[in-house]
């Protein structure tokens, strides 16, 4: 039976299983290393209904062709199985991703505007697992890592390298980023938390800083952009729960809202 069939299969018993679907790229989080999928990214995004879809596992290393955020893909997917219970989750079958146009900058704006919550809270009361939350408040903080929290990160990107498939590219392990970055934030309801961020884009200023400015230079330059620009200029947090811990929600990826603000009102 071909995807269509199961696609109607499964509808008519009342809960799609599997499907494809066209969705924007708004989240990609830092590359984990798990026992079960080895290295992976887990990616979210919105469909042209406006809702939330998580992607996962993504190897994304291995994929022919990357995307960025902002750019719409497509892919066939399966419902992930009981180990991941989210509504928006789909296990994506990676070789069926097609990647295509980037979201116009005029076009940003009035689609995240729909979306944005004031707070877990709010998202989490609609049955919510994944959304975006504009913070009233930010302080931006990093925090070096110790030597042991590094050599385990290490230990484990060496030990997915290895796990290559006949099929998958040669993959250098990744080396891990010597700080965690933090947010204490408040939300609209006045509610105040603190979240270790797990944006890949903020790990990549990091290295793109240091290698411009060296590494005390770096650190202020973010203190500054995270902690004073973007905040001034608007930004949301893209939030998702934990799939063991549903009650706990991660920071997993930032968007800088000045970029596509003043848009709307041409």
């Amino acid at each position: 039976m071909g995807l269509a069939g199961r696609v109607k299969m499964s509808i008519a018993y009342g809960v799609q299983k599997s499907g494809r679907e066209r969705v924007v790229i708004l989240v990609k989080a830092l590359p984990h290393v798990g026992q079960k999928h080895g290295e992976t990214v887990c990616c979210a995004g919105v469909t042209l209904d406006g809702e939330w879809r998580r992607q996962y596992p993504i190897h994304f290393r291995r994929l022919k062709d990357g995307f960025s955020r902002w750019q719409w893909i497509e892919y066939d997917w399966i419902a992930p199985g009981s180990d991941d219970r989210r509504k928006e989750s789909r296990r994506v079958q990676e070789d069926t991703i097609k990647t295509l146009e980037i979201m116009p900058e005029r076009d940003r704006a009035n689609f995240l505007n729909p979306i944005i919550m004031n707070s877990t809270d709010e998202a989490a009361s609609k049955g919510m697992t994944l959304a975006l939350v504009q913070p009233k408040s930010v302080k931006f903080t990093y925090k070096k890592k110790t030597a042991d929290q590094l050599d385990k990160e290490r230990a484990a990107y060496q030990e997915a390298a290895r796990q290559k498939s006949l099929f998958d590219a040669d993959l250098n392990a990744l080396e891990p980023c010597p700080y965690a970055f933090y947010f204490d934030w408040t939300d609209q309801d006045g509610k105040s938390h603190k979240a270790t961020c797990d944006d890949w884009e903020t790990a990549a200023t990091f290295y793109r800083r240091r290698m411009n400015k060296g590494e005390s230079e770096a650190l202020i330059s973010m203190n500054y952009t995270f902690g004073e620009e973007y905040p001034k200029k608007g930004m949301a947090f893209a939030m998702g729960t934990h799939s063991r811990r549903p009650e706990q929600w991660l920071l997993v990826g930032l968007i800088r809202l000045d970029q596509t603000a003043q848009l709307s009102l041409l």
